[in-house]
């Protein structure tokens, strides 16, 4: 199978193309950023990404986007930048395979923002979204724009939302905070009271999480939760990472949060565990692979 990931220098994106050509799929990678070494490679213009020439000279039976912004804080300080990466960046992509690639299958990369504060747990699909910052919302909208695609122009989409990420190559949120903090002496702070909890997924399930949608995910515009189905407070994943670290110092939350955090987060997975997805790395697992990467690369 031919397919096409966007963002494919991200994070998730690095993590999915490096899957996908593992296991003998024609893979290409697309980004902004330069790249030299690689024949399956396209680059895009970061200020006005055109995908017409892509879909014009290539014909792909999937394209999976993982680009996008993915900081709640700059969501806020940015969010016209926010908007153009998350929402406006997918309009783009399904208007190219609008005009040049129909029958190519699309995997939107969401995220758990779009639920906000959930009323209960764990959350479904079907829950309402309440975003609380930029970023949810420009998730949802790319979420809705699929919608739009499927329903007038017959494409083949759906969304992904991925809830709590981590794994080696990730330089941002929560673990590299606690990471970097743990180089400097005294005390750590943290924002909020410990309690918050969210569900965690190691970036090797994400990657067959995407692999099982692509496969057997339904194509009419629904939305996939991707995640573990466990809760951890932040308090005991702060303890977790310190652990396997072998950090002696103490933790201390600041008792406030931050805009755009939600409190708790537990996802309920039966609609892509019903495609045949069960998460395999534990987030202890998990932490001590990411230790390893950090010691071996940060």
């Amino acid at each position: 199978m031919k397919i096409l990931i966007i963002g494919s220098k991200g994070f998730i994106g690095t993590h999915t193309l490096k899957y996908f050509r593992g296991v003998e799929y024609d893979a290409y990678g697309c980004d902004v950023v330069v790249e030299y070494d690689d024949a399956r490679y396209f680059q895009v213009d970061a200020t006005n990404s055109s995908y017409d020439d892509i879909f014009t000279t290539h014909q792909f039976e999937a394209c999976i986007n993982c680009s996008g912004a993915a900081s709640v804080p700059d969501s806020f300080a940015h969010p016209q930048r926010d908007f153009h990466l998350n929402s406006n960046n997918v309009f783009n992509l399904l208007e190219a395979i609008r005009k040049h690639n129909p029958s190519c299958k699309f995997i939107n990369l969401s995220s758990a923002a779009v639920y906000g504060d959930p009323e209960h747990l764990p959350v479904s699909e079907s829950s309402p979204s309440h975003p609380l910052s930029p970023y949810g919302w420009h998730k949802f909208y790319s979420e809705m724009i699929c919608q739009e695609f499927v329903n007038f122009y017959n494409l083949k989409a759906c969304s992904v939302r991925i809830f709590s990420a981590f794994g080696p190559g990730l330089r941002k949120q929560l673990f590299w905070d606690l990471y970097k903090k743990s180089k400097s002496d005294g005390n750590i702070s943290l924002f909020g009271t410990g309690k918050e909890s969210r569900d965690f997924i190691f970036i090797d399930d994400i990657v067959e999480g995407i692999h099982v949608v692509l496969r057997k995910g339904i194509f009419d515009g629904r939305n996939y939760n991707l995640a573990s189905g466990i809760e951890t407070t932040i308090q005991e994943a702060s303890h977790e990472f310190y652990r396997g670290l072998e950090y002696k110092g103490k933790i201390e939350f600041q008792m406030n949060g931050r805009p755009g955090d939600p409190i708790n987060w537990k996802a309920d997975i039966q609609a892509i565990q019903a495609l045949g997805f069960y998460p395999k790395v534990s987030f202890p697992e998990g932490v001590r692979n990411y230790i390893r990467w950090l010691h071996e690369n940060a």
